[in-house]
């Protein structure tokens, strides 16, 4: 089994049950929830005119491929009625692969570790939250350390949730 880490978002509809829903989704195809961090609302980064985003981060356990994990999280997305149209804009949800145990990948249609993750605290706080010694397998920094040092000014908060 392959330990693995997922961003989940939703700024559109009922987020928060936008990613319980996506949450029970995964366990119904063969990927076992292990952790789930707080949910944190978070300032959108790139269109700034649109609703705050709901995040979290988990900790899966899969036997999937990277690839087929990816697959499905894209099935996962259009099941809950994701519509891919203006790129950073709303969605109902987002679920990118952010570590897949200390694999790196570099393909056109997916990249592991996640390009953008460690410019981005609504994904390095959760995950911070979660697996705070997890390593980045290609800039060789803990979760922990790339949230101490990310330069993101977006507002990011934990809800009650």
């Amino acid at each position: 089994m392959n330990k693995v880490y997922l961003s989940l978002g939703s700024n559109l509809g009922e987020r928060e049950k936008n990613l319980a829903r996506a949450i029970e989704e995964l366990e119904k195809r063969r990927v076992k929830i292990l952790r789930r961090s707080s949910i944190y609302e978070t300032e959108p980064l790139e269109i700034r005119e649109q609703a705050w985003f709901l995040n979290c981060v988990i900790e899966v356990e899969t036997d999937l491929p990277p690839q087929q994990l990816m697959n499905m999280l894209l099935e996962i997305e259009l099941q809950l009625g994701r519509r891919r149209g203006v790129k950073y804009g709303p969605r109902t949800i987002d679920l990118d692969i952010l570590l897949y145990g200390d694999l790196v990948v570099n393909e056109p249609e997916l990249m592991i570790p996640h390009a953008k993750m460690a410019e981005r605290r609504f994904v390095l706080a959760p995950l911070a939250e979660i697996a705070p010694q997890v390593v980045h397998p290609v800039l060789h920094r803990t979760a922990a350390e790339l949230l101490a040092e990310c330069s993101d000014p977006a507002e990011v908060r934990k809800t009650a949730s």
